[in-house]
């Protein structure tokens, strides 16, 4: 049976919109914990603790929260899931937002949505822009022609 045009409904065989429409891929799912867990590293910046995250081949992330942590509480007590997206604030428009968009690492922004009463996460990966280092001598620099063409090496003749 196809799926009528305006229903809306899902079928069972189809995935969710947000990764068949929207382009949005799976990255990992967040679970909350209480007690300290082997192998959990801190992330004062955060202030969490995490465990999981780079050894789950399915994307499983445990997550401690310290009490001076300043998250929504949905966030510490229900699984969020993930995704990363090309447009973080493409992705945002018109969504309940839980946690604004923050750069916890170079390379990264986050944010948290609700969607039916669940937390999302959606992270959005740059790549950071090298800023190239004045090296070039400063008489290689006043040589350099005006045309946006590269300087020749300049050589000194004895």
């Amino acid at each position: 049976m196809k799926r009528g045009a305006n229903s809306g409904k899902r079928l069972n065989h189809e995935p969710p919109a947000v990764t068949a429409k929207l382009g949005w891929r799976y990255h990992h799912i967040g679970i909350p914990y209480t007690q300290p867990r082997a192998r959990e590293h801190h992330v004062a910046g955060l202030g969490v603790h995490v465990s999981g995250f780079e050894t789950s081949p399915y994307g499983i992330e445990w997550i401690r929260f310290e009490p001076h942590c300043h998250v929504p509480e949905i966030v510490r007590m229900v699984p969020h899931i993930a995704f990363a997206v090309d447009d973080l604030d493409e992705a945002l428009k018109g969504r309940e937002i839980l946690i604004a968009p923050t750069e916890p690492s170079i390379g990264v922004r986050v944010a948290f949505i609700l969607e039916d009463g669940a937390p999302v996460e959606l992270l959005e990966f740059y790549t950071a822009k090298a800023v190239r280092p004045k090296t070039r001598h400063a008489a290689e620099q006043r040589a350099a022609p005006d045309d946006g063409a590269p300087a020749k090496k300049l050589r000194r003749r004895r």
